[in-house]
């Protein structure tokens, strides 16, 4: 279980194809507090610490992970959003986000509004997922609050404090980023479905 609160970031050093699961090396301020087993949400998808060494740490991510999220657009040196679960106790400061990418969005304008920012971001309306005026969403593991709600897109206002400490300010008009939809909303959909 995650906050939505991005602790660091970290650098891509390493990824490596093992038949369908991909080793991904990522160097960190957090690496020496990490021990194996951990979990640790990347962009927004939990994955599992399996190796550290020095100041970088391995996790694996198998071939459902890499087709539901945007890791197989990662690359060396990219910078990514690093979250630690949340302890049981702490403050919940974001939101309650599982780690589970729901699907891929696409990053369509971003708009400066005198020292902040808007992003409006498409998704596949297909897949039932749905965002609400004001409500939770993640994108790339980043708790934020729904701005402009509509069936298939949304947008999000990032203050200079989300835009220096968070991967936003690599997002460009085309980038691919991934989502994990508020999950009282998924419940609220689901049920209406079943009805």
């Amino acid at each position: 279980m995650f906050t939505g609160i991005i602790e660091t970031l970290g650098i891509i050093k390493d990824l490596i194809q093992e038949n369908d699961n991909l080793h991904i090396t990522v160097s960190s301020a957090i690496t020496n507090e990490l021990k194996i087993d951990q979990s640790v949400a990347h962009n927004g998808v939990c994955l599992t610490v399996v190796a550290i060494h020095n100041d970088e740490y391995t996790v694996t991510a198998i071939k459902e992970t890499i087709l539901k999220t945007n890791l197989g657009e990662w690359n060396s040196g990219d910078l990514i959003n690093l979250e630690r679960a949340m302890k049981l106790g702490d403050r919940l400061d974001g939101h309650i986000v599982q780690g589970h990418v729901d699907q891929v969005g696409i990053c369509k304008s971003i708009e400066e509004a005198n020292g902040s920012w808007y992003y409006t971001f498409e998704y596949d309306k297909n897949l039932a997922n749905i965002t609400i005026e004001k409500g939770s969403i993640t994108v790339n593991g980043v708790s934020l609050t729904v701005v402009n709600s509509k069936e298939d897109e949304f947008s999000v206002a990032i203050i200079p404090y989300t835009y220096e400490h968070t991967n936003f300010k690599k997002i460009k008009i085309g980038t691919k980023i991934n989502l994990e939809f508020d999950v009282v909303g998924k419940y609220v959909a689901r049920l209406n479905a079943l009805r």
